[in-house]
């Protein structure tokens, strides 16, 4: 039982990390070198969009193994002081990790297509700042999974 939840676990963290490294490091560059041409933005929204749902279920796959892997190893859920130190770091930045996604993906996403569709002079001070925070969100989302993956790593050794 241990093997199967590492297995689904890993898989899961592999597809949401992954999704997050495909569109970050290959399509988001690709859409910005045409200089954002229609079919390019459609493309990566799209994509992004079709990523969501697949993330979400992953997500959805790491929240129910992930305690169950904690219990498998002897550390009691409804314990959190005694937990180790690590633990506690991992969960943290997944906690953060989960509330830039929600932010991501229910607050800026829907308020990006609608500033995008908009002439620029028409835009408001909240579609300025959407934009702007559309650019860096992603990329600190991404450095936190690493973070995630990181101390997965360092917590399976030890």
């Amino acid at each position: 039982m241990y093997i199967a939840l590492v297995t689904v676990h890993i898989l899961a963290a592999m597809v949401w990390v992954g999704g997050m490294l495909f569109l970050s490091l290959v399509l988001a560059p690709l859409v910005r070198s045409r200089k954002a041409v229609p079919e390019f933005m459609a493309l990566f929204r799209s994509a992004a969009l079709r990523f969501r749902v697949v993330a979400w279920a992953a997500i959805g796959m790491l929240l129910i193994t992930g305690p169950l892997l904690l219990s498998e190893r002897g550390i009691a859920l409804t314990a959190p002081s005694s937990w180790p130190d690590l633990v506690r770091l991992k969960l943290a930045l997944v906690g953060v990790l989960l509330v830039l996604t929600v932010l991501h993906d229910l607050v800026l996403g829907p308020r990006i297509s609608h500033a995008v569709a908009i002439p620029q002079a028409s835009r408001t001070a909240w579609d300025h700042l959407a934009v702007r925070t559309a650019r860096w969100l992603p990329r600190v989302s991404l450095l936190l999974a690493l973070a995630v993956v990181i101390a997965a790593a360092v917590l399976a050794r030890s």
